[in-house]
Formats: structure tokens, C-alpha cells, sequence
């Protein structure tokens, strides 16, 4: 008899049980019957997860007597064990094993050989089925596929008979279910607090025996077909390149969407009288066994690779193919998900959408630029997630920390929720500043300008006193479209931009696109296999290369500011010449708009973004081009360093306030003394308060920094005297000991000026 055979027989049977009137207690006495007179097996029992401990609760040949009156812990005996491993144990004689208890009452002495499964519910063991004899024997293959499909079904009877509370269906010891830390890489800061929501919600399998058995492997069928053209696709786009990580990621996809074996163990399971969902369910419980056998990090990382793919392949069967931004938020949440990218993130209600915790994720990645410019916390690479998180946890995220309390204890939560409140009317105080001008106490007035990137952006614009968009970052439009954005959609947006910005600069900078930030459409332009994509082909060197993206844009930009002032920055220029060409392409469109007789910009001012160190030694050729100057303090940080931003080994590593960049800093503004032109810096490094004080202290006076550090920084320069700044930050500079900060944390703290 085959295993699809056997475990057939059994639920052919079981059907009728399941389907009877009678209460659970008898139908799991049944079931012990069924499977022993089925496999011929002197005893069948069933152990089940109660009050933390697996008790007896069915037996076919042992004593009666026992039945609620064995109990075992988890890890203890032959039974403990396989719910702890959740593997299966397969023994010719069990009193041989280390882990072998004997318990009287059972009266079990007299057989020997002895097999057990583990009743999986939810990724986790609830129970134990088992099967022994007298004589001394390994249970055949088939026996023990139709022993793990039977304590399959046996889940769902147990969960429908509610024999075991929640806690327990999920497996989770009082320790598990009660409060965990979570750590991982802080990607936004910030604090959030709501009840945690899977991006991918989990396909809960509703029905595990089948009707029709033909019907189910047609399913299946059509599955696997979706699924190969869907993994064939994402093989197919240029927008992986040739070679790298990504080939050989999709590739091993590929090789488990088309693994005959895979398809073969799932048709078997049909074979058995399971539904598609189960049978998909069933042979990803075997993996997952194997899973936790696998010593080999390489291979166990394939073993996830196809864990995903069955998670897929669950999906396009159930027909569950959307995620819970289809759904909606309903409360307060911490979103959760392997990875994100900017659109996914994007269709979440920013009202409801708190914090985000990802498997993966990485200080470079799409989705941190549009969670930053949401003000959205978010940690990643956070290990542990789907083992200790449930859907409607309640999950405190700290994101500047780096952790997550899930299921916090109440005075945890108090605690948290007073540094909540604390926060908020610091927002409070800083939204009250709102319409005061960030003048210094010497009485020297400071532009405090914000980032943004998005439309919903600008109603930060009238809540927080900023000056104006000291940079608006126009990918962010490429980042979330499957297509090109055409010039009438970014005409549309940059209008939009202008009109609710109002008198207000907006300074718009040109698409910084490639590398890191790739998108498939334009694939073929952006090198791929670049080994330092942020130091690749990028931003302006891609535009400039791309000519029609660069006049588009530019068309775009002069159309949408008809009869205002039109600020366009250029950005990654490294030499003078980069920036005549950028600037060619505006002034040969604005002829043609011209020659049109369209309506024109009134003024257009053009500026350049340093962040190539090389562009500094050659500024005093270049300021006389510009009209205004903007540092990118985080592309600049990591090029002087030669540090990888995106290296968590290396994040925290140089110090923004090491004499290093200072002394370049300071050098860059003295170079533009006396040229007329306008420089202020744009970046995380400005919205810093120690750092925003060394940036005022070496002559910097416009910042344009995240929506949330005006109010801060506002506050900040109202208490500062320049002049004394000044004089301290060049004696300071003059003989460095090291970093700064406890020099500039000592100098506030005496001021009485609050810093980070």
C-alpha cells in the first residue's frame, strides 16, 4: 500500500467521524481506533497541549486509567521531545533512546517499538500522535506519511473543538506568550506604538479533507502555472541585470517553482484525500522538520527561499492575493513584513500605519527614503519575527533604540506611553513656533527649509514655519512607478508642488536615480553589478546619458512653474562641466517653450549639490554659475570616509561631528565667501541639534532638514549667539582632540540647550 493509499483509507474514515455529532471526546477515542486498526498498530495515542503540558487524552492499548492522568512538559519523554524538535521519531526500541520516561500507568512496559508526530497548528506543535507494538520494528516510510497527514487533520479537529486554548494553539509557553524584545537595525528613528499587522497575512486553511480529489489537483495545477509565470517574470526584467545576488536569488527560486519533486510530494498529499491548501500545508511541515535539521546556513537559506515560495503558492491557490493594505488598518498598527518596497508602503493610511518591522531591510532600501519622508519609524534585519510575533499583538517600537516590546507588561506600556506623551507636547511646543522666525539671540536670521519628496509632503509646509523645500527629491515619483512617469504626470505633480508651496522656494532636484535606487524600466541605463552602486552610475550621470529622461523632466519642471521662480538643483556633480550640460538641456527647452509661446518661469535659479568631494577643489570655477549651493551632507559622509552607509558595521562608525568633515565643511563655506552665492546644507546631518549647532558655529545658514526637525532646530537657533559659537568651534578646530560632540554637548548643556 502506498503512503497516499494508506493515509486515504484513514480519512476516508475519519471523515464520517469528523463529521458525526459527537462531542470531541469521543470522536478522538474514535480516532485512536481508526488509525490503529488502519496501520494494524497495537496502540495509538493522542497527547495534547493543556495548561503548558501534553496530556493524554486518547489511547488504543494502553491503560484507560491513564487517559488525563499522564502528563508530560514539553522536552520530556519520547513525547515532550517530538513537540519540542516538532520532528518525528521513528524507534525499534524506544527504551533505548536518552529521552525515553516510563510511566506505570500506562502500561506500556511490554512494547518496544514506537513511533510519534507532532499535531502542528500553526507552525507549532499542539500535541502528539503515536503509534507502538510489541515487537522491536522501525515504522515503514508509508506509516509515517500517513501517520503526519492524519495529525494534520487531527489540528483542525482540535481547533474547531477548541481543546486547547489560543495561547496553547499556538504553542507558546507562558514565557513565549508573555512580554519579548525584539532587536534589530534602526533604518528610521522614531516611536511607535499599535497591534502588529502582517503585510502578507497567513492563508488560514479552512477545509483539509477533500471533496473531490480531481478537482483539488486541477487547482493546484493552475497554481503552479501562475506562480512559474509570475517567477519567470521577475527572472525576465532587466532591472536585476546579468550576474549578482539577484540572478542567483531568482534563479534558486526558479529551480523550486520548476523542482518536479516539490510538485510530486504535493500531488501525493492530494492523492491522500487533502485539499490543495492542506497538501501545500503538509509538505511545507515536512520541510520545515527538515529545516530545523540543517546545520548548513547556505542551504538552510534555500530551505526559506522555498518556504516563500510555498507561502506563494498558498496565496494564488486560496485566491488571498492581497495584502492588508487591501484590507485597511483598523487601529493603531506596526506593520510587519519580510520586505517592503516605497509603493507597498505608500498604500497604507498613514493615520492608522505607526511603525514598520522588517525581516530584512537595509539603510539604503526604497522604502526607508518614502518611510523617512512619511515619518514612519522603522527598524530591519530583525530576527525572531514570525517565532515571536502574532497578528494583534500590541508591539512598542522604538525604533531610535533599535527594538520592539511585544506584549509589553502594563507598566511597561505606561512607561512607554509617558515618553509618548512627552514627546507629543515637545511637538506641541515646537508646533507653536510655527509662524516665529528663527532669528539667533545676536539677531541673525536663519533660513530653516524641510525635505520632502511627495505630494502629502507640503501640508507639512503650513504646520511647521519652514521656509520653504530646500530639496525636493523628484525620484521619488520614478521610485513608486511600474512605468516612466510620463511629462503630463510630472507636470502635474511639480505644479501641484508649486501651488501649495505657495510664495514659498521649493527647490526641486533633478531625478537621482540608478545604482541603489534602480528601477526596471530603465534598466539597461543603470549598471546593476555595480560592487558600490552609491559611487555607480547614478544621478546626474545617468540623466545626462539618458537625454530624453533629462528633457522631460526639465519640460516638466518649466511648464508646471509658468510665471513664478523655478529652483532646480542638479545633483552628484563632479566636475564644472557636469553642470553645463544639465543646464544645456534646460536653457534648449526653454527656447523651445519660448519659441512656442509658451508661457515661461520668471526666473529660474540653478544650483548643484555637493557631495563629491572633488567638486570642492574645483568650487571656485563653478560659483559663478550658481545661484545657490546645496551640501548633501549623507552621500558626502560616506564618499570622505569611504564608508558604506549601508554596512551596519560601518553606520555608526565616523561621526559627523569628527574634525574631518567639519574642517571640509568649514573649507567648502569659506571658499564661497564673497561669491554672492547662496549655500546651506541638506541632509540628516542638519536636523541634528549638536550637529545643526556645528553646522551655525563654521557659517552655515540655511538647513533644509525632515519635516519633524523644524520645530526642533527653530527652538535651537533662537537660543544660540553666533558669535560666541563661532569663536568656540574654531578654537576647537584649531587643535582637535577627536570628535566634537562632548565638546558641543558640554558648551549646550551650560546654555541650557536641549540636545539629542
Amino acid at each position: 500500500m502506498t503512503a497516499a493509499a494508506a493515509a486515504r483509507q484513514i480519512l476516508l474514515r475519519l471523515t464520517e467521524v469528523m463529521a458525526s455529532r459527537m462531542h470531541a471526546q469521543a470522536k478522538l477515542d474514535q480516532v485512536v481506533e481508526i488509525i490503529g486498526e488502519c496501520l494494524s498498530s497495537e496502540v495509538c495515542s493522542i497527547y495534547l497541549l493543556r495548561e503548558g503540558m501534553l496530556e493524554l487524552f486518547a489511547t488504543r492499548g494502553l491503560n484507560q486509567s491513564a487517559v488525563h492522568v499522564t502528563r508530560m512538559a514539553i522536552g520530556e519523554g519520547l513525547t515532550g521531545a517530538i513537540a519540542q524538535k516538532v520532528e518525528t521519531l521513528n524507534l525499534a526500541e524506544a527504551k533505548a533512546h536518552p529521552d525515553f520516561q516510563y510511566r506505570p500507568e500506562t502500561g506500556e512496559e511490554k512494547f518496544h517499538s514506537f513511533a510519534g508526530v507532532p499535531i502542528v497548528y500553526r507552525e507549532r506543535a499542539v500535541g502528539v500522535l503515536c503509534v507502538q507494538h510489541v515487537e522491536p520494528r522501525r515504522y515503514e516510510e508509508v506509516e509515517i506519511e500517513a501517520l503526519q497527514t492524519t495529525a494534520m487533520v487531527l489540528s483542525e479537529l482540535i481547533a474547531n473543538a477548541e481543546l486547547i486554548d489560543e495561547e496553547q494553539a499556538l504553542g507558546l509557553t507562558a514565557e513565549q506568550s508573555g512580554p519579548q524584545t525584539l532587536t534589530g537595525l534602526t533604518l528610521v528613528k522614531g516611536l511607535g506604538a499599535g497591534i502588529a499587522v502582517y503585510h502578507q497575512p497567513r492563508v488560514e486553511i479552512t477545509q483539509v479533507m477533500a471533496e473531490d480529489i480531481e478537482a483539488e489537483r486541477q487547482r493546484v495545477y493552475r497554481a503552479f502555472d501562475r506562480m512559474r509565470e509570475q517567477i519567470d517574470s521577475l527572472a525576465s526584467q532587466a532591472e536585476f541585470g546579468v550576474g549578482g545576488e539577484h540572478e542567483e536569488v531568482l534563479e534558486t527560486y526558479k529551480m523550486f517553482a520548476y523542482d518536479e519533486g516539490w510538485s510530486r510530494r504535493i500531488n501525493e498529499a492530494i492523492d491522500s484525500g487533502l485539499t490543495a491548501e492542506a497538501a501545500i500545508e503538509r509538505v511545507q511541515q515536512h520541510t520545515r522538520m527538515r529545516m530545523r535539521e540543517i546545520d548548513d546556513p547556505l542551504l538552510a537559506d534555500r530551505m526559506h527561499d522555498l518556504e516563500d515560495l510555498a507561502n506563494r503558492l498558498l496565496r494564488i491557490v486560496a485566491g488571498r492575493f492581497g495584502t492588508a493594505a487591501s484590507q485597511g488598518l483598523r487601529k493603531d498598527s506596526i506593520l510587519i513584513a519580510r520586505n517592503l518596497g516605497p509603493a507597498e508602503l505608500l498604500e497604507y493610511d498613514k493615520r492608522r500605519l505607526k511603525g514598520v518591522i522588517l525581516e530584512e531591510g537595509s539603510l539604503t532600501a526604497h522604502v526607508v527614503i518614502v518611510a523617512r519622508a512619511m515619518n514612519v519609524p522603522v527598524i530591519g534585519r530583525t530576527k525572531g519575527v514570525r517565532t515571536t510575533i502574532r497578528e494583534g499583538d500590541e508591539i512598542l517600537l522604538d525604533a531610535t533604540a533599535g527594538n520592539a516590546i511585544i506584549r509589553p507588561l502594563p507598566q511597561v506600556a505606561d512607561a512607554f506611553q509617558a515618553r509618548f506623551a512627552k514627546s507629543r507636547e515637545k511637538q506641541a511646543q515646537y508646533a507653536a513656533l510655527k509662524d516665529v522666525e528663527p532669528f539667533t539671540r545676536c539677531g541673525t536670521r536663519i533660513q530653516v527649509m524641510m525635505n520632502a519628496g511627495l505630494r502629502d509632503d507640503m501640508s507639512a509646509l503650513g504646520l511647521t514655519g519652514a521656509d520653504g523645500v530646500g530639496l525636493f527629491r523628484t525620484e521619488f515619483q520614478f521610485l513608486v512607478s511600474a512605468t516612466l512617469p510620463q511629462r503630463e504626470r510630472q507636470t502635474r505633480l511639480y505644479r501641484d508642488v508649486l501651488d501649495a508651496a505657495g510664495d514659498k522656494p521649493v527647490i526641486f532636484r533633478t531625478v537621482d536615480i540608478g545604482g541603489d535606487k534602480s528601477v526596471p524600466y530603465l534598466a539597461s541605463e543603470i549598471a546593476a553589478q555595480d560592487e558600490n552602486p552609491a559611487m555607480g552610475w547614478r544621478a546626474l550621470r545617468l540623466a545626462l546619458e539618458r537625454e530624453g529622461l533629462m528633457k522631460i523632466q526639465a519640460r516638466s519642471l518649466l511648464e508646471a512653474a509658468a510665471g513664478r521662480s523655478l529652483y532646480v538643483m542638479f545633483p552628484m556633480v563632479s566636475e564644472p562641466w557636469e553642470f553645463d550640460a544639465a543646464k544645456q538641456v534646460f536653457d534648449e527647452q526653454l527656447a523651445f517653450l519660448r519659441a512656442q509661446k509658451k508661457l515661461l518661469p520668471e526666473r529660474i535659479h540653478f544650483g548643484a549639490m555637493l557631495e563629491v568631494p572633488a567638486l570642492a577643489e574645483v568650487l571656485d570655477m563653478l560659483l559663478p554659475r550658481l545661484s545657490f549651493l546645496s551640501i548633501g551632507t549623507n552621500d558626502l559622509t560616506q564618499f570622505l570616509f569611504a564608508a558604506d552607509r549601508a554596512n551596519p558595521k560601518l553606520a555608526e562608525r565616523y561621526d559627523w561631528l569628527s574634525p574631518s568633515i567639519l574642517r571640509f565643511l568649514r573649507r567648502v563655506m569659506q571658499t564661497s565667501v564673497g561669491s554672492g552665492v547662496d549655500i546651506g546644507v541638506c541632509g540628516e546631518m542638519g536636523g541634528r541639534r549638536l550637529e545643526a549647532l556645528a553646522l551655525l558655529g563654521i557659517g552655515y545658514r540655511r538647513l533644509s532638514i525632515t519635516p519633524a526637525a523644524v520645530g526642533p532646530i527653530k527652538e535651537l537657533v533662537r537660543k544660540v549667539d553666533l558669535a560666541e559659537l563661532t569663536a568656540a568651534m574654531n578654537g576647537w578646530l584649531l587643535s582637535p582632540q577627536g570628535s566634537l560632540r562632548d565638546e558641543l554637548a558640554a558648551w549646550a548643556a551650560a546654555r541650557d540647550i536641549e540636545y539629542d
